[in-house]
């Protein structure tokens, strides 16, 4: 059985973080394991608190990890600080990680800012560089291209800057546009657009971690990046229109939909 690792927060919701990686992993046939970098106290209305796992401890969760089960494939999430960050990235450089995806969580859809600047620097300088695919949203890709974001256009140019930055492949992801949830993979300076159809469901709770764990349960399968995108793409449009709707906010996705489907 092929294996795949998270390395992010917990979502005491269930809706995102370690709870969506796992959930989608499983549902892709891959076993998943976990690291915790931060306990959150969140629901769909917000999150009320969060308490970060020391880098000691973050070092250790990754040692038995790699030394016991190997993942085929890793998705990094929320990290919580700098230290976080360089701990991660001297693990996954000892351990010769492969097929890693980097979801570089900093700014939600509501353009609030989700970690500190030393932690940015710090994933921009030690991770991105490590990366197979980094998957950030519009304002993400707006902070590591230094450029504003309002068309296909912008996300070319942006998406084209990241990679040569960082050098790593970079899928833009087009789902914040108004006219479009058109995403654009740019791949050994390669350009590709991936056509998503925008689902009227404000349920949205947690698809940046769905995208990305499902692109990397799908790289540990074997699969090239151009397939495990598009095959994400449509699980996670699948996820969408279930039409799960829990809680008072913006609520999860239905993880499990495929289950019983052939």
């Amino acid at each position: 059985m092929k294996t795949a690792l998270t390395i992010a927060g917990s979502d005491s919701s269930g809706g995102a973080g370690i709870q969506a990686d796992i959930k989608t992993m499983t549902v892709h046939g891959v076993y998943a394991m976990s690291a915790i970098t931060a306990l959150t106290a969140q629901n769909t209305t917000g999150v009320e608190d969060i308490m970060g796992v020391s880098e000691e401890f973050l070092g250790k969760q990754l040692d038995c990890i790699f030394t016991d089960i190997y993942p085929d494939a890793i998705k990094t999430g929320m990290i919580f600080s700098g230290g976080q960050v360089r701990i991660i990235a001297q693990k996954l450089k000892e351990y010769q990680a492969k097929n890693i995806v980097i979801d570089p969580v900093m700014i939600a859809t509501s353009g609030a800012t989700l970690t500190n600047v030393e932690t940015v620097e710090a994933l921009k300088k030690e991770l991105l560089p490590l990366a197979t695919v980094i998957t950030p949203n519009i304002a993400e890709a707006q902070e590591l291209s230094e450029i504003k974001i309002k068309n296909e256009q912008d996300m070319i140019t942006a998406a084209k800057i990241i990679y040569e930055k960082y050098g790593c492949s970079v899928l833009c992801k087009g789902g914040h546009m108004q006219d479009h949830a058109n995403d654009l993979l740019c791949e050994k300076g390669e350009l590709q657009w991936f056509q998503g159809e925008r689902i009227a469901n404000e349920n949205t709770h947690g698809t940046g971690c769905t995208l990305s764990s499902a692109i990397t349960a799908n790289l540990a399968q074997g699969k090239s990046l151009e397939e495990a995108i598009k095959f994400s793409k449509e699980y996670l449009t699948g996820a969408l229109e279930a039409g799960l709707n829990l809680g008072r906010g913006s609520g999860p996705l239905n993880h499990a939909w495929k289950i019983g489907r052939t």
